[in-house]
């Protein structure tokens, strides 16, 4: 008898898991499906935009901007070597189709500020037109193949944006994930305007207001076959 209960007790424990599961399931499915089409309220952000690279492919920037988009930024250099192949292209598509455009350069903690600068020249121009340069701060130094002090991430970067900002004679923008914040603290550091990833959710990891928004890291529209990511700025 005590065996027999002890089964029966099992079968249900079993069973609610299952239904939890399920639950979990079909809320994580419902969130996804609800994030592709959902960017902030217009009224209460007017200024919105996006993020796009090669990683997105081919984007027809009139629709982009059809859909409400005033500004895109273009993903432009990696490290001291990487260059965006559609940057140009981008650039250009953008521009004929009235959009304001920014540049990105990709912050690599594992080179040293000068090769990172010097790639981050050669493929932006110096435009008084361009959107203020952003700096993406994502990659650790826990990924370099020699040990980088954070003291030395935080000098490189430190110079990196006194490079760029002279090439560009404007303040960047910085970028930092959640995880490069926590390690290198460059929103408590430097005193930049700061653009901060929240899927559907206003970011509060940078300790100040963000002026930059990834409100929606897959956001799927007309413009392009791939979603992208979504942006806006504080009014």
């Amino acid at each position: 008898m005590a065996r027999r209960k002890k089964k029966s007790r099992l079968g249900l424990i079993v069973k609610l898991a299952l239904l939890l599961a399920l639950i979990g399931g079909g809320y994580w499915l419902w969130l996804q499906y609800e994030q592709r089409g959902w960017r902030p309220d217009e009224a209460v952000y007017p200024d919105q935009g996006a993020l796009v690279g090669e990683g997105d492919g081919a984007v027809d920037f009139e629709v982009l901007k059809g859909l409400g988009a005033g500004f895109v930024y273009l993903e432009a250099s990696r490290g001291a070597r990487g260059k965006d192949a559609n940057f140009s292209r981008n650039l250009e598509a953008a521009r004929e189709a009235g959009l304001q455009v920014g540049a990105v350069h990709l912050f690599d903690p594992c080179e040293t500020a000068d090769g990172q600068s010097a790639n981050y020249v050669t493929i932006v121009p110096r435009d008084a037109e361009l959107l203020p340069p952003a700096i993406r701060l994502t990659r650790t130094a826990d990924q370099c193949f020699e040990r980088v002090s954070e003291a030395a991430v935080q000098s490189e970067l430190l110079t990196l944006v006194n490079q760029i900002e002279s090439h560009t004679e404007a303040p960047v923008v910085l970028a930092p994930g959640e995880e490069f914040e926590r390690r290198y603290r460059p929103a408590r550091r430097l005193e930049r305007a700061l653009w901060l990833d929240g899927n559907m959710t206003e970011p509060d990891y940078g300790g100040r207001p963000w002026t930059v928004w990834t409100a929606n890291s897959a956001y799927a529209s007309e413009a392009a076959e791939k979603p992208l990511r979504w942006l806006v700025v504080r009014p």
